[in-house]
């Protein structure tokens, strides 16, 4: 029963698509979960703080798709275009695999189909074949919680006839299964987990209906909680350095940046502050600053064998950090870790959640 639900967590969706008499086992055994206790609300797995491990895991992931204000300020197209990758982004993101297969470690790599559109894919497919894992991100990087069309996303509010009469649910399902079938037939592969376009401070909590909706589709784990720091508000375009209680405010965020498995049974693994964009967009912030949260972070995480999940996007890393110190920091402090702290995808860190 482990090895399959492990298995099923992988995100190998296509040839571990559960048979009935699995899908009742399965069931059986959330429901027993459920009873004994291991599932939890965001609250409690914020108040009882990271399971006890011997190693901490480290995650580095990257959203592949375009950011406003990126690599211009006065960008904004992108909002329209978030899966018309340029070339700096394609090129900064292979650099990123590259270095850190180097150091033995993997990047758990999150796509927007509409990237497959691009007249060649050879470059990611070089990354799958390099074993770094990729995980679904919608086709057009829609708004997973949105209630209404306007919601959705920028392109469906400029060209509302591409919703073709779908409701906002049947849209962001119809998002999702697009792009795990533009992974199939565009790279030979299966989706390997899901991360939700922009992170919520509560996760997908209180919306079942989008944790049964990635149940239904096959997905046992999601990326989808961005927990919420204090110090950011003044910043904005200031280019003041952060102050101390910015830096605090996110190590005390790391506690609340654990996964967990909701009522349901989906896994949540959380990103982790600070994520590239809120560092340089919302902050903007210096590199300096970005790495010494990190590092501030790191330092909490593996002291405690906790989870931390890195988020960033080459769009915008790319651009502020070329020579890819974020990354090489990481790298360094897990091997200064001395074997208690390890990289790993994230569909790792959701086995030993589900596990726990």
């Amino acid at each position: 029963m482990q090895n399959m639900t492990q298995k099923v967590l992988s995100g190998e969706r296509g040839n571990t698509v559960p048979t009935r008499r699995q899908f009742i086992r399965t069931a059986s055994a959330v429901s027993a979960g459920v009873l004994a206790g291991r599932f939890c609300t965001i609250a409690e797995a914020e108040e009882t703080g990271p399971a006890q491990h011997e190693k901490a895991q480290i995650a580095i992931t990257l959203d592949l798709e375009m950011s406003r204000n990126f690599p211009n300020w006065e960008d904004r197209h992108w909002d329209y275009e978030k899966g018309n990758l340029n070339q700096a982004a394609k090129d900064y993101t292979g650099k990123v695999c590259r270095r850190v297969r180097a150091r033995g470690g993997i990047v758990h790599n999150f796509v927007v189909g509409r990237v497959f559109e691009q007249a060649n894919v050879d470059w990611l497919k070089e990354i799958a074949a390099a074993g770094h894992p990729i995980g679904n991100h919608t086709y057009d990087h829609v708004y997973v919680l949105a209630k209404s069309v306007e919601e959705l996303q920028y392109r469906f509010r400029r060209a509302p006839w591409l919703l073709r009469d779908r409701s906002v649910l049947e849209v962001i399902r119809d998002n999702i299964k697009l792009t795990d079938r533009a992974l199939q037939l565009g790279i030979g592969i299966e989706s390997n987990g899901f991360r939700t376009p922009g992170g919520f401070n509560k996760g997908l909590n209180g919306h079942v209906e989008i944790q049964e909706l990635l149940l239904e589709l096959g997905y046992r784990w999601v990326s989808s909680k961005y927990p919420g720091h204090s110090g950011m508000e003044n910043l904005h375009g200031t280019g003041r350095a952060p102050s101390q209680e910015a830096f605090d405010s996110i190590v005390r965020a790391q506690r609340a940046a654990q996964p967990f498995v909701y009522p349901t049974g989906l896994v949540e693994i959380p990103m982790s502050p600070l994520s590239d964009i809120v560092a340089f967009r919302t902050g903007r912030w210096k590199l300096k600053h970005f790495l010494n949260a990190i590092e501030l972070s790191l330092q909490w995480v593996i002291e405690n064998s906790a989870v931390f999940d890195f988020l960033a996007h080459p769009s915008c890393l790319g651009v502020v950090d070329e020579k890819c110190q974020a990354i090489d920091l990481i790298c360094d402090m897990v091997d200064q870790a001395n074997g208690s702290a390890e990289i790993v995808g994230l569909d790792v860190i959701a086995a030993r959640t589900q596990a726990n």
